[in-house]
């Protein structure tokens, strides 16, 4: 199913100029990530070199009111690191005020925005940008799950990473805070044995990811997090704040879902505007469409035979 959407004003007049990009990159110090910002300016220098682009980095481990220059472009002030990445963008967004709207886009990121399975990088130019303009739509990488679960009564399935995520300001503006679930959700027990509530908004199902993917056994069969731990009394307040920023990240996507803000997959896009697609600028399939072009296209029958033959003849 497509949604068609109307383009956002102005958009078409706005490819005369370079567009306008505010970063808003949240890191906790420069311990785990020491070049972070420096990367990514030179991954906008690299394959956006159209694209005017300023920074604000907001370190949720320095004290809030904390300011000063980084480089020409690039700002750095402190920040809350209650919900993480979450409350340190309401701060940096509040820090801009009404300069926010002065840019055609503002891009969400955090230090570890090319930690992991960042090939969909890669992909992103001026191109895609200004295809964005087109679109009432928000950028990123989207993640699914198999099934769907229900988390606040909504049923979700799909939602943007958080390291990355470029929208309007307009788009941005209107959620408020970043900050969905805050520390005083009726969602945990206090108790390691069982963390969640029994009255907990969030499918069982759901639960159960939540603690599989923090905690669970390495051994096992399924994928787990690269940094996961055991639960225990000590480990307890960790594993609430990380669930929190998990669940925060899929609601700042039904948030934007709820506003008539489509989600928008980085490879998806970037494929569409290389081929120059006829379809109108302005349809945006739905998400299982767009994760679909990232599979690797079939191998025809002589690249099979080709395969079997170097597998089996070869070693004879």
């Amino acid at each position: 199913m497509k949604k068609t959407l109307a383009p956002e004003n102005g958009a078409s007049a706005m490819h005369a100029q370079p567009l306008r990009v505010l970063t808003l990159l949240v890191r906790h110090g420069t311990e785990k990530y020491p070049t972070a910002w420096q990367d990514l300016r030179a991954m906008f220098a690299r394959q956006m070199p159209d694209v005017a682009h300023s920074m604000l980095v907001i370190d949720n481990s320095l004290p809030v009111g904390h300011g000063a220059d980084l480089d020409s472009g690039v700002e750095l002030i402190g920040a809350s690191n209650e919900d993480w990445e979450f409350s340190a963008w309401d701060c940096g967004i509040k820090h801009t005020a009404a300069k926010l709207h002065h840019y055609d886009l503002v891009h969400l990121a955090t230090s570890a925005f090319a930690a992991s399975e960042s090939d969909h990088l890669k992909l992103i130019d001026d191109g895609s940008l200004r295809s964005l303009l087109g679109l009432q739509g928000a950028l990123g990488c989207i993640d699914a799950r198999r099934e769907a679960f229900s988390v606040f009564g909504v049923r979700s399935q799909a939602w943007l990473r958080s390291s990355f995520i470029l929208m309007n300001p307009r788009q941005l503006s209107s959620l408020g805070s970043l900050v969905s679930v805050g520390r005083d959700a009726p969602i945990f027990s206090g108790n390691p044995r069982q963390p969640f509530r029994d009255d907990a908004p969030i499918s069982q199902a759901y639960q159960q990811f939540l603690r599989h993917w923090l905690t669970g056994d390495r051994a096992g069969k399924e994928v787990i997090w690269h940094s996961r731990f055991d639960l225990t009394p000590e480990t307890l307040p960790f594993f609430e704040k990380k669930a929190r920023a998990i669940l925060n990240e899929l609601m700042l996507s039904n948030r934007l879902l709820a506003n008539g803000c489509a989600l928008v997959d980085m490879t998806w896009l970037a494929q569409r505007v290389r081929a120059a697609s006829t379809e109108s600028e302005n349809d945006i399939p739905d998400w299982r469409v767009q994760v679909s072009s990232r599979a690797r296209p079939k191998r025809t029958w002589t690249q099979k035979l080709h395969r079997w033959f170097s597998k089996h003849m070869l070693r004879q």
